[in-house]
């Protein structure tokens, strides 16, 4: 069997090749007064810049939007093909930016070990990208704490807007894996000391709406309209309020004064991508910022973005809140599947015993890939690829049998071998995906109508996009549709809070069940976001670390070398 050095060793013997950040900038016509340089490597767009090419009348390259199949704990690679795939796309002549989410450093010292692609498709600097990069992820945090800061400040200092303790709705946050800090007591010692007794928690960074509603600020004003907007709580008499009501709004767009701004990097081969912000998919609505993404349209022919998660998350969470909003609709649409999680739906237990060949789980296993091709093709109206993120330990037999399912449905599927070829392994996944932007009819379908009843659009996309036979919603589910109804946000978009791993709300529920409920537990309003976040089953919004969590293996040493960042 081929074996790689680890990510990080191929990461560290790259940086001799690496260009700095203004040759990149050059090939995208940005010269070096246009950006804000962290180093050698990294840049930020001047603010002023960002506005001139977003207000340009130079018109929009094509969109590729990359998500997956229902996957592993292990992930099947999503990151890794599109890096790879806008290595291969610029191999073949082609004018491409890549956008995408920057990792959270909770999952980074948790279970994925970093999330910036892989053997020779990287973006470049890994180590910093996935840990502090350029402050963004902290500048959140900050903006976050500092206004639960002043809400409980507000609390023990006369509370003029007469808040109930007991109805405040604003968490405090912190980008860790840190499952004791889910439900906390704050105020202990008086209120001299402490101030008010509460019960209260915290979320992840990635989890935080502050976080949804900068990856969703087009610029400076649409920020500070969202920051007012946030709702933080209610008063005795259940009247609503909101960030601006606590004056709140000034000082914390002066934190996120540079967070908005997009970070410029390269990959392995020298493409350009924007990282910009990194809302989770199954608590949040999982896509880089619409700056970034609009941006890259602007300065290529062609723009790579990826949705958290698969196809029912963030790719859907994609078209019906963010490209409904922002005009960014998808030309076409890359599917990425692997044979180890076809196995897996198909019965298959063990992470290790899914890489031997077995034709009857991948078989068994392929109505997880036929549903999200279905939603794509009937729901969406978009053009598929399915792109097969090879592994080594893959069986040909198996590889030409996807090729063959996919051929009998109408829908092309090429071989993806970037992590151990980078551009040059995507050059057939490359030409597939051109091919099926020229076939597409650009008229993209939306799964609900924004006027739809709060209920209406829950079960649209439970049972059009999951496959749930009903739904079914707690007390305190029905207590939240009514009190966003009787506010008035009743026509905001959904956005869904459930487990990745299943096409249901239900762990361990592999394929695409039939005959199945999606269970209801309670309903969010993000006022400052400005969407529903309905939250399905056991959903946590600061995850927990796993037995022996990367941060384990992890070091730096005494020559500089970094060890166990994958």
């Amino acid at each position: 069997m081929i074996t790689m050095k680890a990510d990080i060793e191929i990461a560290q013997e790259k940086q001799k090749e690496m260009k700095n950040i203004r040759e990149i900038a050059k090939k995208i016509g940005l010269e070096e007064d246009d950006l804000e340089q962290f180093g050698k490597y990294v840049a930020k767009l001047s603010y002023d810049t960002m506005l001139r090419i977003l207000n340009s009348n130079k018109p929009d390259g094509k969109l590729i939007f990359v998500t997956a199949m229902t996957a592993s704990r292990a992930g099947e690679g999503k990151t890794v093909t599109t890096i790879g795939l806008s290595q291969a796309l610029q191999k073949i002549g082609k004018k491409v930016m890549f956008a995408l989410r920057e990792p959270s450093m909770g999952p980074t010292f948790g279970i994925k070990g970093g999330a910036t692609g892989g053997g020779q498709s990287q973006v470049f600097p890994m180590w910093d990208i996935n840990l502090h990069f350029t402050g963004d992820i902290h500048a959140i945090t900050a903006a976050h704490n500092l206004l639960a800061a002043l809400l409980d400040n507000h609390l023990t200092k006369g509370n003029k807007l007469e808040l109930d303790p007991t109805k405040v709705t604003w968490p405090r946050t912190i980008d860790a894996n840190d499952r004791a800090l889910r439900n906390i007591i704050i105020g202990l010692g008086g209120r001299r000391l402490g101030g008010e007794i509460r019960n209260t928690g915290f979320v992840i960074t990635a989890a935080s709406e502050i976080m949804a509603l900068l990856a969703l600020s087009a610029d400076m004003k649409e920020l500070k309209e969202r920051l007012g907007s946030i709702l933080v709580g209610y008063t005795y008499d259940d009247k609503a309020v909101f960030a601006r009501d606590l004056k709140a709004v000034g000082a914390m767009t002066l934190i996120l004064k540079d967070a908005i701004k997009p970070n410029l990097v390269q990959n392995f081969e020298g493409v350009p991508g924007f990282i910009h912000c990194g809302p989770f998919a199954n608590i949040a609505h999982g896509n880089s910022s619409v700056i970034g993404t609009k941006l890259a349209l602007k300065l290529a022919d062609y723009a790579i973005t990826e949705g958290g998660f698969a196809a029912d998350l963030g790719f859907e969470k994609f078209i019906d809140i963010v490209a409904r909003q922002y005009d960014t609709l998808p030309s076409a649409v890359v599917l990425v599947v692997t044979v180890r999680a076809l196995h897996l739906h198909g019965g298959m237990k063990d992470l290790e015993e899914a890489k031997n060949k077995n034709l009857d789980a991948l078989a068994k296993g392929f109505c997880n890939v036929e549903k999200h091709l279905d939603n794509m093709l009937n729901k969406f109206n978009i053009p598929p690829v399915v792109a097969i993120n090879r592994f080594p330990f893959d069986n040909d037999e198996e590889i030409q049998w996807i090729k063959d399912k996919c051929s009998e449905i109408g829908v092309t599927a090429a071989v993806s071998e970037v992590f151990m070829k980078g551009g040059d392994g995507g050059i057939e996944l490359g030409k597939a995906v051109l091919e099926a932007i020229e076939t597409g009819s650009g008229d993209v379908k939306f799964i609900y109508e924004l006027n739809d009843p709060i209920k209406v659009k829950i079960e649209k996309i439970s049972k059009g996009i999951y496959g749930a036979e009903d739904v079914e919603y707690s007390p305190k589910a029905l207590q939240d549709i009514a009190a966003i109804e009787k506010l008035g946000f009743a026509d905001f978009p959904i956005c869904m809070a459930k487990t990745q791993l299943s096409l249901t709300d239900k762990v361990g529920m592999m394929g695409a069940p039939k005959d199945w409920t999606l269970n209801v537990d309670e309903v969010r309003l993000y006022t400052g976001a400005k969407f529903i976040v309905p939250v399905c089953g056991s959903m946590f919004l600061i995850p927990g670390l796993p037995p022996v969590p990367s941060a384990e293996k992890m070091d730096f040493t005494e020559e500089g070398k970094i060890i166990g960042l994958n």
